[in-house]
This record gives structure tokens, C-alpha cells and sequence, in this order.
């Protein structure tokens, strides 16, 4: 029962306070001033002219310096380090697995579930299997084994 009082009485100074906050703000009146003129708009000046002594063509533009070539090592480490530190980190490292890592991940989760792994594995596994038997001889296993890019011998 005091609940229900305590109640009503809140409500009671709750409807009190709003009804004087609506008078008071019903018998305030706001004056919105006038906006200023807009300024007058100024003659643009002319653009500067030479005199007639002045020459006609000026010194030639300095040569450009010559960009630095990194070698193949700070190419490769820079592909690794993301943020430029200076320094690479597991997950840097790691990042490029990415692409791999979403081709398994079937339904998207960023979650790599036995099922998803198992069917790629099991894919994988059919496409090596090329008299369908059921069993991979060495040199179906050997085709397995990921594709090398052609890269040039070292010229040392």
C-alpha cells in the first residue's frame, strides 16, 4: 500500500514540476535579433603584371634526387611489416594467411570448424585420388604438394 502512495506522490510532483516548466516557458518571450547585412562584395584586384625589364624565362628546375632501391630482402620485410614499425610481429606475420584462411571458412564465421576443414581436406583429397581408389600412391601425393611460382635464379 505505501508503495502505491509513494508512488501517486511522485507522479503527483512529477506533473507539478512539468506544468510550471510549461508556464514558465509559455510566458517567456524569445527576441530572434535581425541577421546583419550581408558585406558588400570588394573589387578583386587585377593579377600582378611584370615590368617590362623583367626576363622572360628564369633558371631551370633543380633534378629530381634518385629514389632509393631496396634490395629483395627489405621488399620481402617490408611486405611483412604492416604497420612500419621497423619490427615484425606474429600477427603481422600471420596476416597473409588470411586469404587461405577465408577460402576454408565456408560460412563466413571467422571460425574454422572440423567440418569446413574436413570437406576441404576431403576435396583436396578426391582431386589427388585420380584412379579413385581410395588411396594416394607417391606420385599422387607429390601433386598435393602447392604450386611453385617460376622465380629467377640468383645471379650471385
Amino acid at each position: 500500500m505505501t508503495r502505491y502512495v509513494a508512488g501517486a506522490a511522485s507522479m503527483m510532483l512529477l506533473i507539478t514540476a512539468g506544468l510550471f516548466l510549461w508556464i514558465g516557458a509559455n510566458g517567456q518571450e524569445v527576441v530572434i535579433p535581425d541577421a546583419p547585412p550581408p558585406p558588400e562584395p570588394s573589387e578583386p584586384e587585377g593579377l600582378p603584371e611584370a615590368d617590362e625589364n623583367a626576363p622572360a624565362l628564369g633558371p631551370p628546375p633543380p633534378t629530381p634526387p634518385r629514389a632509393y632501391r631496396a634490395s629483395r630482402e627489405e621488399r620481402r620485410f617490408n611486405r611483412y611489416d604492416r604497420n612500419r614499425d621497423e619490427i615484425i610481429t606474429r600477427l603481422e606475420l600471420m596476416s597473409s594467411r588470411t586469404k587461405a584462411f577465408k577460402a576454408l571458412d565456408k560460412d563466413g564465421n571467422n571460425l574454422l570448424t572440423f567440418e569446413e576443414w574436413a570437406v576441404a581436406t576431403g576435396d583436396r583429397f578426391a582431386r589427388a585420388d585420380q584412379d579413385g581408389n581410395g588411396e594416394l600412391t607417391r606420385a599422387e601425393f607429390r601433386a598435393t604438394r602447392p604450386k611453385r611460382s617460376a622465380s629467377q635464379r640468383c645471379k650471385c
